[in-house]
């Protein structure tokens, strides 16, 4: 199978740092040069530049699927798992994307696409903060949450409302708290990447995915957290209101949390 080497290079569009694809140039320009334009201009350009359409990521997991299907496992796959990567599509995405890919594409033409994943993954131990990135290490409220948490604050608060990407270590989950308001207030979480819980005193364990919403009206006691064996991410921020707190309350008991655990990987 013919193997294609995909490089780019950096350039400035409209004050900011874009990739530009020159792999078509380097490799036909002179056999063809018109080929070569529309691979670099137009299908690395144009189409992957639609992100209002369609994200990068999502257009990454379409890319590989293809490929997959039509068992095009060369070089150029390679570039798309790498791209894949970097456009946010996490370890155990991957796994998930290829096992399905696997009953509508074939079995052998899946294997060498883990193959070739489990190389590019090798160094991703799922500590990449998912769709926001991971951050830095949460430690102003570290004692507060069993196990290790990352913050990566996405706006300015002293310009709008404040949102952050908080990501959790696999087990890691903050104590119970509360959000107090006078009036308004609480939070809301949107989950972007693996899986996580969220509780509220005295009510049933909530399993959380990529695309829950959760909102915490104030002055309710909960709790939320990564699952045993998967990070965590989801986006928090806390609706306007009148004299907003935290109050924070004791840890999730441990054995409670294995339980919950364990019953979950009954059910699965």
């Amino acid at each position: 199978m013919h193997e294609v080497v995909f490089t780019q290079t950096l350039s400035k569009t409209e004050g900011k740092c874009v990739e530009k694809q020159t792999a078509g140039r380097e490799q036909l320009g002179k056999f063809a040069p018109k080929f070569a334009q529309l691979n670099d201009d137009v299908l690395f350009g144009e189409v992957w530049s639609r992100e209002g359409l369609l994200s990068l990521k999502m257009r990454s997991i379409l890319t590989v699927t293809v490929l997959v299907s039509k068992g095009i496992l060369d070089t150029s796959f390679q570039h798309h798992l790498i791209n894949a990567k970097k456009n946010g599509v996490t370890k155990a995405e991957m796994a998930e994307i290829l096992t399905h890919v696997a009953f509508y594409a074939g079995w052998p033409n899946a294997w060498a696409a883990f193959r070739m994943a489990v190389e590019v993954y090798k160094e991703d131990d799922g500590k990449d903060g998912g769709l926001f990135g991971l951050g830095a290490p949460n430690d102003a409220y570290a004692r507060y949450f069993t196990g290790a948490s990352y913050l990566k604050p996405l706006t300015d608060p002293k310009e709008t409302m404040f949102l952050a990407n908080v990501t959790f270590e696999p087990g890691c989950r903050n104590n119970w708290h509360i959000h107090h308001a006078a009036s308004g207030g609480g939070q809301i979480l949107l989950c972007t990447d693996g899986q996580g819980w969220y509780q509220e005193w005295g009510g049933e364990a909530r399993e959380l995915h990529p695309g829950d919403v959760v909102y915490i009206p104030a002055g309710v006691k909960h709790w939320h957290g990564a699952a045993r064996d998967s990070w965590f991410s989801h986006v928090a921020f806390e609706p306007p209101g009148e004299d907003g707190s935290n109050q924070w309350l004791e840890p999730v008991d441990d054995d409670w949390y294995g339980a919950l655990e364990d019953q979950r990987g009954e059910r699965e």
